[in-house]
């Protein structure tokens, strides 16, 4: 599956996006872009050219790249989305936008028409470059509101509540509506004919052969529907397979408890259990999800949009659930994701009870708890928080009054020996674009 494998830094990496961005740049200026009088026709009406180029361009882009996921050659989960931070972009967008109408170039247009020695391009850059520089300077004096109304990866797909591929066919019928209308509006504000005549005036056999092709393609993404998460993690090859086969993902109950003593890890663990058993005992600070909502758009969002220091546990009774989350949520590209060695029945016997709160049962149900509880303890109990075994905090109903100052700092867990399993990943934005 794409995206291909590109590492920062090397020759290919160099090679493939400096061919991206040379032709990116004599895409612009063939269509004329590097003239501020063309740009700046399109705010009169006069030449919409530079409005259809670029939206021609997107819904290209928005049916390749769509079609590229929904039958597996793409892992959307990797292709990096600005983060949305919604104010402060339509803020941004005001003022990109006032400076495009008084300059006549966008800060990549103006790099084009640098490039061709035009001078009204380099002052516009040189101004560019000053406004960056006063933005780095100033930035920490509205920081609040730059870093406000934060929403982490948000496409439009999801803000409709549709799938991808309804959310294109949308996006190129309203594109290909606004192409006629500009064309209406470029005939009679910059020829002067009649709006009677420019609405009468046939289209073109390729412009119509165009906009046919491009509504059946969104038709058929549409059809298609977006790939399941057994789907994507049947894209993933024999490697995805091979680490569950290899046991790489399974990490043991002790290396969690080491984690969660790490200053320079986040470890967070999901517990994937009903309410009851929950209830009875869980991992401290474990967030409880049920297994039918944890693939909803907001909860895979919350995963995704984690820090790089932040490693997932997920964990069941036993294994069996747990893993069957592991694969879809790495199929959707959730990273530093792991199971729980053996679940909770594990950490039980790595981190025992006392036997007047649980006892082991002879034969249990399949991916099922495999203790019996006398009392509900949740996280209450020191099993729950190893790595907190000098906390005096903890008092269970079964347990003989103790004595003030005494508390539980007699317990002291063994050293567990494991294999290390956890690697951090982290990911990296590559980001482009006319701003």
């Amino acid at each position: 599956m794409a995206p291909l494998h590109l590492t920062a830094g090397t020759l290919g990496y160099a090679l493939t996006f400096g061919a991206i961005g040379f032709g990116f740049g004599a895409a612009l200026e063939m269509g004329g872009f590097g003239d501020t009088r063309k740009l700046a026709a399109q705010f009169y009406l006069r030449d919409l050219t530079v409005l259809k180029v670029m939206f021609t361009a997107i819904i290209v882009a928005a049916v390749l790249v769509a079609g590229a996921s929904a039958f597996g050659l793409l892992d959307m989960s990797r292709v990096w989305v600005n983060p949305t931070y919604l104010w402060p972009g339509i803020v941004g967008g005001l003022v990109m936008g006032v400076g495009f109408i008084v300059g006549g170039f966008c800060p990549g247009t103006s790099i084009v028409g640098a490039a061709t020695l035009k001078i009204d391009a380099m002052v516009f850059l040189l101004g560019a470059l000053l406004g960056v520089w006063a933005f780095g300077e100033t930035v920490s004096g509205y920081e609040g509101f730059f870093l406000s109304s934060y929403m982490g990866r948000f496409t439009l797909d999801e803000w409709l509540g549709v799938p991808m591929g309804v959310a294109v066919l949308l996006v190129v019928a309203m594109a290909l509506l606004m192409f006629w209308m500009g064309e209406m509006a470029e005939r009679h504000f910059g020829k002067g004919e009649p709006w009677s005549a420019a609405m009468g005036r046939p289209r073109a056999r390729g412009k119509l052969a165009g906009a046919g092709a491009l509504l059946a393609a969104s038709l058929v993404l549409v059809v298609r529907g977006d790939p399941t998460p057994a789907q994507r993690w049947a894209w993933m090859g024999a490697g995805a397979e091979r680490a569950v086969a290899e046991r790489a993902v399974f990490v043991d109950p002790a290396e969690v408890v080491a984690l969660r003593n790490d200053v320079n890890v986040q470890a967070a663990v999901v517990d994937l259990r009903d309410e009851h058993d929950f209830n009875l005992f869980h991992v401290g600070g474990a967030r409880r999800v049920d297994p039918a909502a944890l693939f909803r758009p907001e909860e895979v969002d919350r995963l995704l949009d984690q820090p790089s220091s932040t490693v997932t546990f997920l964990v069941a009774n036993g294994e069996e659930t747990a893993l069957a989350a592991w694969k879809g949520l790495k199929a959707l590209g959730v990273q530093n994701l792991y199971v729980v060695e053996g679940g909770v029945n594990r950490w039980l016997e790595r981190y025992a009870v006392p036997e007047c709160v649980a006892e082991r049962v002879a034969a249990p149900p399949a991916d099922g708890l495999a203790y019996r509880f006398a009392y509900a303890t949740g996280e209450s109990a020191p099993a729950a928080w190893p790595e907190l075994a000098e906390s005096r905090s903890f008092r269970l109903p079964c347990e003989p009054p103790v004595s003030a100052g005494e508390g539980h700092g007699h317990l002291r867990w063994p050293a567990y020996a494991f294999v290390k399993r956890v690697k951090l990943q982290t990911k990296v934005a590559v980001k482009g674009g006319c701003g």
